[in-house]
């Protein structure tokens, strides 16, 4: 195999497929990345969960396949001066890399025991802006479950209607829902759960452009092709939460904040929580504001802020990190708390316009109740 390439271009391929590449294997292959060149030069990482595929130009002369060590060869790389890389390997395995005066001699591995990706037929496809995809997936990714008793749920649901997506995310004690206006589906109306460990992976991938991303299902995988670059991961199984009928919708309570003060004072009661010492946040809703109140071992802390409308006195009780990032994660300036009692979920929305979020948390029992 031989070719050259501008070293910001193979060093940008070899990072992405990179975050695919197992940590440790038994299978040695997979702790590298494939390089095979042909047409293209074409990178790709894959640890028999979810593979990276990412191809970009080069000056091919000698075509070829084989797998370097991917941290090793990474390394090199980001060392190397901003010119142009030459590679050349020899059938013994060898590879010569040079770039201006530096160079490199290392041994690959045979691409024979690297496995193949899985392949994605195309039952199903969506098409939706890379910036849509990457901030649908930002804010709801937090409230996936890292619980392995419940698999399912370690994941997030797209649910493709006729006319919108809808992202759902749930761990137990939040949802977070996430909708946007989709032009049309490939195949009519689907859905699936997709692993939060790939989808992170997407939203790293996903640039802010109005170029497109497709997102194909498969019988048992998934494709998520965001430019030059191909995800595939598997797709995961069982029955996620019926997520409607979780949602509690006639809620009598209803006030309105300024997000930013609401997470303000958050963060300055929170300041006696930690882990060692946990406790919930009191919140009183009264007219025209909430009063938060925590106290600890460490000490006691109060802050006020203003609100919207009536709480009638409503006490309720939160865990501090779950109500901040429900409202960290809000696409708006200002939101309305919908609210019932002192151990029913507070459902948070967008105070105009359509409901393209939603974000519900289920409150902590308080000592005193």
């Amino acid at each position: 195999m031989k070719f050259s390439c501008e070293k910001t271009l193979l060093q940008s391929a070899v990072a992405v497929a990179s975050r695919a590449v197992a940590a440790k294997s038994t299978i040695p292959a997979l702790e590298g990345v494939l390089i095979q060149a042909s047409a293209h030069l074409t990178i790709s990482g894959f640890n028999m969960q979810t593979g990276i595929r990412t191809t970009l130009e080069a000056d091919i002369t000698e075509e070829g396949t084989l797998v370097l060590p991917a941290r090793l060869f990474g390394e090199i790389i980001r060392r190397m001066p901003d010119d142009v890389i030459t590679f050349v390997s020899d059938t013994g395995m060898n590879v010569r890399l040079t770039c201006g005066d530096a160079a490199y001699n290392i041994t690959a591995l045979s691409a024979d025991d690297y496995p193949e990706l899985p392949e994605v037929e195309d039952q199903y496809s969506i098409r939706i802006q890379q910036r849509t995809l990457r901030s649908m997936i930002g804010e709801t990714s937090f409230a996936v479950s890292t619980d392995e008793a419940r698999p399912i749920h370690t994941g997030s649901l797209f649910e493709i209607g006729e006319s919108d997506l809808t992202v759902v995310s749930v761990d137990g004690f939040r949802l977070a829902l996430r909708r946007e206006p989709l032009e049309g589906a490939k195949g009519g109306s689907f859905r699936f759960v997709a692993p939060g460990t790939a989808l992170n992976e997407v939203e790293k991938i996903c640039d802010d452009t109005e170029e497109e991303a497709v997102i194909t299902l498969g019988s048992r995988h998934l494709l998520f092709e965001v430019g030059s670059t191909q995800l595939i991961c598997r797709r995961l199984e069982g029955e996620f939460l019926d997520y409607k009928a979780a949602i509690p919708r006639t809620n009598p309570i209803a006030v309105t904040a300024d997000t930013k003060s609401l997470i303000s004072s958050i963060d300055r009661v929170s300041v006696v929580i930690s882990e060692k010492q946990k406790s919930p946040i009191q919140c009183v809703f009264d007219a025209g504001r909430v009063t938060m109140t925590a106290k600890t071992v460490s000490g006691e802390a109060k802050d006020i802020c203003p609100v919207n409308g009536d709480g009638n006195g409503l006490t309720i009780g939160f865990n501090n990190r779950y109500l901040m990032d429900a409202l960290k994660y809000a696409p708006a300036d200002s939101v309305r708390l919908e609210l019932n009692t002192g151990i029913s979920p507070c459902v948070i929305l967008p105070t105009e316009g359509e409901e393209k979020f939603l974000y519900m948390v289920l409150p902590v029992r308080l000592k005193n109740s």
